[in-house]
This record gives C-alpha cells, structure tokens and sequence, in this order.
C-alpha cells in the first residue's frame, strides 16, 4: 500500500505517526493554502516525501496507490470521487457520506470500478468484536441492547459561547450522531443487523444535534444507542439475554474487554484484543485494509461496505426523524 493522506486535523495527526510501524508507505500529504505550514510541518516530521496544498493534484501526481481522506464530514463525497475517479483505493474516516444517498454513489463507484473502499471505524476490525459474535449465543435469546457513548466535547464549550467548529457545524455535516454515535450504530447493527424501525430522540441546539437517543426495533428485542457530546458519562456496551448478559466497560470504538455474566451468578472475562494503549486501536483496521489490498480480492471489503452503507442509512433516517438536515440533503 502506497498512501496518500487528505488532511491535516487531528485524525491525520493521531494516524500519520503510525503508519510505517503498519507497513505501509506513506508517499504524499495533503491539505489546503491555508495549512500550508502544517501540511510542511507534518510531512517533515513523519518523512513524507511530497507535500501539496491541492489533494487533487496529489491525486494526479504522487505515486500512491490509495488515498486516505480524513477530512470534515461534508467533503468526503467531492474527495473520495475524485480518488476513485482517478483510479485510487479509498479509505475514508467514518462517517464515509453525509447522507445514505451520498454514500450508496460512492460504494457504487468503488464497485464499478473494482477498486477498494474502506470506512475507517475500529469497532468492527478489533478482535473483541469476533467474540462477541462467538459469545452471544451463550447469553440466550437478546431482550435488550444498549450502548452508551458519551463524551464531553472540548469544542462545546465554544459552540455554546457562539463559536462553531465543525463537530457541531450544520454545514458541515457534524452532530453527535454522525460522531460517537456512527460507532454504537456499527456495534448494533454489526452484531445483529438491519432493525425493524428507528427513531431518535435529539436535543438540537442551532440545526445540530448535541445528544441523543436513537431506539432500534428489532421485534423480539429493543437497542438504545445513547451518544453525547454536551455532557459526559461511563461509557459501556451492554447485551442483556434471558441466559446472562455480556458487558464491555468500554467505548465501541475501543470494543474492551468482555464479561460474560451467566443467570447462575458465574462469571467470565475476555480481552482478545491484544493491546493496552489507546493508539493501537486503529491496528486491526489497517492490517485489514492491507490484507485486502494485497489479497487482490474486494469481496471482504465489499462485505463490510454493504455494513457501512446499511449504518449510513439507519443514520440518515434517524438524523431526518430529528429534524436536523444538512445542505447535501437538499441535493
């Protein structure tokens, strides 16, 4: 893998560093005129070779063979098309689109052209999250899901005072739903698939839902997914079945250590995932992204772009059932 990375947020920081201790070669980054220096700065400091202030002439340029867009929620469409367009590999930071109807023209894209896109969200690449799969049988028939990830947003002090960043920006796609809670939709659905019915119960402040409760129907069983960013609270992932309950006290993206509490009192505990720093928890997907790429197979990918565009959807339904809208909803 050849990458070539759009942006230079904190996303970009966090993964730039880590790349070559994933194997893959990093050969061009970024950004915009106005992050010129930073695009300089980044670039020298991780040995990254060509340095751009247009992605689409890194895109024409650079010899890479995927691009990697990690960039406010509304661009993702204009920059993964063009990447596709040109014939690249894409791996796109969650949420992949605005919208489902943005997303389902990316994947269809991807797919006419057999090449690889990919949606960066950990959940569903770390190895807790297989066992989940394996363990839920054990918990008997699934009465009640819930997932709550809450966290208080440095950026909310400012929003309240007036300032908006993009994390609470209408316009550009952000909200607590496109967020941390993109990350409990992938755990809920990556377990148990397409609900019945959805709903969600915002508090919107300004068009941009700041927290809220979004209520999966899965006929013989309810999911809650909980996320917020205007407050904080534990974070944890509990499945509650008519045998026991599995429990992570953990956020889904990190998908921690599992504790599998049977009616009978026993208890067992479960960490495959093989790490303890925070920083690792972004290795399972790029070691996915990898094997897909080398295996010159898209089937697995295409797989788990079916998953994301079934996340994107049940989104896009609940955000509109909310009243928040963004401007690519009116295209």
């Amino acid at each position: 893998m050849k990458l070539g990375l759009i942006g230079t947020g904190w996303i970009v920081q966090r993964q730039l560093p880590q790349m070559r201790g994933r194997g893959i070669e990093v050969g061009a980054l970024a950004g915009t005129p106005r992050s010129a220096e930073k695009v300089e700065a980044l670039a020298e400091a991780n040995g990254v070779p060509k340095r751009y202030t247009d992605y689409r002439k890194m895109i024409a340029e650079a010899d890479i063979d995927t691009v990697y867009v990690g960039i406010p929620n509304a661009l993702h469409l204009e920059a993964c098309t063009a990447a596709l367009e040109a014939g690249k590999h894409v791996i796109c930071e969650k949420p992949v689109a605005s919208n489902y109807a943005e997303a389902k023209a990316m994947a269809d894209l991807a797919r006419s052209r057999n090449l690889f896109l990919w949606e960066a969200v950990s959940t569903i690449y770390l190895p807790n999250f297989a066992k989940l799969h394996e363990l839920l049988p054990r918990v008997g028939n699934v009465r009640i899901v819930h997932v709550n990830f809450s966290q208080y947003s440095s950026r909310f002090d400012a929003f309240r005072e007036g300032v908006v960043q993009p994390a609470f920006d209408p316009t550009k796609s952000g909200g607590a739903l496109m967020d941390l809670g993109l990350y409990n939709l992938h755990y809920i659905l990556g377990l148990f698939g397409e609900p019945q019915a959805v709903g969600y119960q915002a508090n919107v402040k300004r068009g941009i839902d700041t927290s809220g409760v979004v209520t999966l129907d899965y006929g013989d069983f309810k999911a809650v997914s909980v996320a917020a960013k205007d407050c904080g609270a534990p974070t944890f992932c509990l499945i509650q079945g008519e045998k026991g309950y599995l429990r992570q006290d953990s956020a889904p993206n990190a998908c921690g250590a599992i504790t599998l509490h049977l009616n009978d009192g026993t208890e067992e505990t479960f960490d495959e995932n093989g790490f303890t720093e925070f920083e690792k928890v972004w290795d399972a997907e790029f070691a996915s992204f990898k094997a897909d790429l080398e295996s010159g197979s898209t089937d697995h990918c295409y797989e788990l772009l079916d998953q994301s565009l079934l996340v994107s959807r049940v989104q896009t339904e609940a955000r509109l059932s909310a009243g928040v809208r963004f401007p690519a909803d009116e295209k």
